[in-house]
């Protein structure tokens, strides 16, 4: 059992002999004044250096010295990359779990004096080109004391801890067996590029709404809002047109009384109202002329989606109280239009999950899907279970984890490090209530039996707990792992010990004590819990494999289990058993339901009435694009989540300082989420991880493409926000947003140019459109909700001294600085410069992108 492995390793670190002593003020002295920084030296290989190189550089500027030979003290960091294991310079590299890794002093190691500098070499499992692939928060331990962090890594500035990448093996990913294609982002490159998709820009005459209504006519003539205006609704509206309310409070200061009695002819009246529609639901219209509005949805839903498009009208800026006269008839293209957050690898907490929220219902969205758990966190209180969030949801250095999970991501040593958290039931019935007046559908999930460590490790620390005190029974209440498996695994997040045992009764007593205290909170919020997703993702091959009770399953005739291979049906079948007994759909990530790369679980083995699928895994080259259509084919419902596409977590651009990670899509900027085309997925393939052009996707895999033969089990499209790299609400939100924006279009829009063959001109013009309103009014929204904005950085080249510049949208300011940031001048025209220059862009409410030298 790998908890007495890392039980023995706590011991044995702690009973060591001692060479060097360290006092805490020694202690702390050193970690103060040294600097440990990491650098990237290569990401090429060749046949006499195999794999990438990076370093650790340790410079002690305080006035300790490590002694010489072994000692007590042990130095961990956080690297998402898992390093290989090395004994170098008498300095012993292990890898402990997920990103934590070790250098403990052996008996060749010769010191490290004030003044003298150590640098270790190391190799990544993978190329590491972005400064956000290393973690903050080093930090340094010894026999007795509390643990130190080296001060210049206590810090969300990479250049603190960071060496900058600067060179091609810094900054390419990879050169064998073929180059890295994608060129890094540069001021000249951006200049080009703009050009190329600014080129045919006019200013539209009109401001549009995001998402663009599917039909829409302008009058002639403006209408105005004053005070002697009134909200008429019916009873069945009352939660809409509060909300219509308090939204025009806010923004235009206008209080305007709600009446359920119809007003007079010549009363200035905003009617909320319902149209007896039966088809298009979450559908409405909205007419505007001089002295009366009327919004009438085909449901709630509509009703509350023409008051966003009503609120979407008026001006950011100057009277904001006119209105064009016009007519809009709208309703959604697909029925599922989300987003999921994982807030379980970093939690941000629950203001930050609530404006989300009012994000998603301004934009039309009505899905928010909740990764509330994960090897690096539990993030939901769960009643009768506590350790779950005692221990599950806090990280900190315990090797024992029996107080804490071992830290991760950059959390550092304390619990009070970033990440940490949960939602209290109090606060998840809140969230629940909040979504649920804005029309937005909340979807826990609880993933398993993967990507489990935090329940694992907070079961096993209650486990040890209630057998200390003779309670055998019920400690293995809800024991989710075998204390007798020695299986051997390890998951593309660098765990051995994440895998919930599939095998324990114990195990679906969890599942069904979890989902029994969700149901409550549902009920308490007074909403009924519809769908449970139970993730089933990227569960470690070799899981089960040496478990006592897992082999005793297969011993026992009768139950459907032949071999390890039958474990995950297995499992998936009875949580979906669980979850149809409470009436719930069964969610899951598309490889959870899937035997294999190209075969689905039968969909007849589970007893509920809909099983959906997320479908993520469309690295186009590896042949599995076509899962999609695989699955809706085999009667499974399917929410398209594309990696490609729809990956919030990956760069906007090729560029070290760009956070986030680069696996499916080596950048995803605002245009490409815009470009999506849900329709037609292989029309989507635009370029292969390396960098190639895709000129026909079924000559590069040589087979044929499965067609999409139930179009109906394709029920809409999900934006997805993983957290491994975010760990600030202001990290959380330049993600999101404004990509956001492009997802909600497509969700709710069909393009005239999606086709097969889209028209890249009207394509483009189209973007174009989109990308003045959000410059001009959507972004001012979003700052004015108080929300953090990503900003592309301009384009710019230097031409016989003259200074050209431009943005990647259209109505952003360009801003220069010839004094290194100190004060900054707009861009409008050519202007003379020195070529020392900073850049930037700058939108309408003063936000800016980050900063970038003049190449």
């Amino acid at each position: 059992m790998k908890y007495f492995l890392l039980l023995w390793l706590c011991i044995s670190y702690f009973f060591s002999g001692q060479v060097q002593a360290f006092t805490q003020a020694e202690m702390a002295e050193f970690a103060k004044n040294t600097e440990l920084k990491f650098a990237v030296k290569s990401n090429f290989t060749s046949a006499t250096v195999p794999k990438g190189q990076v370093e650790l550089i340790l410079s002690n500027k305080s006035s300790q010295s490590l002694s010489a030979g072994e000692g007590n003290w042990v130095l961990y960091f956080h690297a998402i990359r898992k390093q290989e294991a090395v004994e170098q310079q008498g300095l012993i590299l292990s890898h402990v779990q997920g990103d934590l890794h070790s250098l403990t002093p052996g008996k060749k190691f010769k010191g490290l004096k004030p003044g003298e500098q150590l640098r270790l070499t190391f190799s990544p499992s993978s190329s590491m080109v972005s400064y956000s692939d290393w973690m903050p928060r080093a930090f340094m331990t010894a026999k007795g004391l509390k643990p130190e962090i080296f001060a210049n890594t206590d810090t969300e500035d990479f250049s603190r801890f960071v060496e900058p990448y600067t060179r091609a093996e810094q900054l390419q990913r990879f050169n064998n067996p073929a180059p890295d294609l994608y060129p890094i982002a540069t001021s000249q490159s951006r200049f080009v590029l703009n050009q190329q998709q600014l080129s045919a820009f006019e200013k539209p005459e009109q401001l549009s709404i995001v998402p663009s209504p599917q039909q829409i006519s302008y009058q002639r003539g403006q209408t105005k809002l004053t005070a002697d205006w009134v909200i008429y609704h019916s009873g069945r509206l009352t939660s809409e047109a509060s909300y219509l309310q308090q939204q025009l409070k806010q923004i235009t200061g206008l209080a305007l009384a709600l009446t359920t009695k119809k007003p007079a002819d010549n009363q200035p009246v905003i009617a909320v109202g319902l149209v007896d529609a039966k088809e298009q639901a979450e559908g409405y219209q909205l007419v505007i002329h001089d002295e009366q509005i009327a919004l009438s949805g085909n449901d709630n839903a509509g009703a509350f989606y023409a008051v966003q498009s009503l609120l979407a009208l008026l001006p950011v800026e100057g009277e904001r109280t006119v209105l064009p006269n016009l007519t809009i008839k709208d309703w959604p293209r697909f029925g599922w239009r989300g987003l999921h957050y994982d807030m379980a690898r970093n939690f941000h907490g629950k203001a930050v999950t609530l404006r989300m929220i009012d994000q998603l219902a301004r934009y039309k969205l009505n899905k928010l899907h909740l990764h509330l758990t994960e090897d690096e966190g539990w993030r939901i209180e769960i009643p009768g279970l506590p350790e779950l969030t005692q221990i599950g949801a806090k990280r900190c250095f315990d090797l024992s984890e029996r107080n804490c999970l071992l830290t991760q991501l950059g959390t550092g040593p304390f619990p009070s490090g970033n990440g940490n958290g949960y939602y209290s039931t109090a606060d998840f019935i809140e969230i629940l209530k909040y979504a649920a007046v804005r029309h937005i559908e909340i979807i826990p999930e609880i993933d398993m039996p993967g990507h489990a460590r935090a329940a694992v490790k907070a079961m096993q620390a209650r486990y040890l707990t209630l057998k200390e005190q003779g309670k055998d029974a019920e400690a293995t209440q809800y024991l989710l792992s075998d204390p007798l498996d020695q299986s051997n695994y390890i998951t593309v997040q660098n765990y051995t010990d994440n895998s919930i045992n599939v095998c324990l009764p114990s195990t679906y007593a969890f599942v069904d004590k979890v989902i029994y205290e969700l149901q409550q909170m549902y009920r308490q919020a007074g909403l009924k819990l519809s769908t449970f997703h139970m993730g089933g993702d990227e569960t470690g091959a070799g899981s089960w494999t040496a478990s006592p009770a897992c082999q005793q399953l297969i011993a026992t005739p009768d139950n459907a289990v032949a071999g390890v291979a039958d474990l995950k049906p297995y499992f998936v079948a009875k949580v979906a058993k669980l979850a149809a007994n409470r009436q719930l759909t069964l969610g899951g990530w598309e490889d959870g339901l899937m035997y294999d790369a190209k075969n689905p679980f039968n969909r007849q083995q589970f007893a509920n009435d809909k099983v959906y699928a997320n479908v993520w895994d469309n690295i186009w080259e590896w042949g599995v694009a076509d899962r999609a259509y695989r699955l809706a084919n085999a009667g499974y419902q399917v929410v398209l989540s594309h990696g490609t596409h729809l990956y919030f977590d990956h760069p906007y651009e090729a560029h070290p300082e760009e956070r986030g990670y680069y696996w499916a899509s080596r950048f995803t900027d605002v245009a490409k989420v815009f470009g999506y085309m849900p329709d037609d997925l292989y029309a989507n393939a635009d370029k292969t991880r390396e960098g190639k052009v895709i000129d026909d996707l079924e000559t590069l895999l040589g087979k044929e493409l499965p067609a999409l033969e139930k179009p109906e089990n394709i029920l809409g499209i999900q934006g997805q926000i993983w957290t491994e790299t975010i760990r600030t609400p202001q990290q959380l939100e330049q993600m999101l947003y404004p990509r956001l924006l492009a997802l909600a279009e497509r969700a709710w829009h069909k393009a005239d140019w999606e086709s097969a063959e889209p028209n890249t001109e009207s394509r483009q013009q189209d973007w174009q459109r989109f990308g003045w309103t959000l410059t001009q009014k959507e972004l001012p929204r979003l700052a004015e909700a108080g929300v953090a904005l990503y900003l592309p950085p301009p384009g710019a080249v230097l031409q016989d001294g003259l200074l050209l510049a431009n943005s990647a949208w259209p109505g952003l300011v360009v801003e220069y600085s010839e004094d290194q940031g100190q004060s900054w001048l707009p861009y409008s025209e050519a202007v003379k410069v020195r070529s020392n220059l900073l850049l930037r862009t700058k939108a309408k409410n003063g936000a800016t992108s980050r900063v970038t030298k003049l190449d």
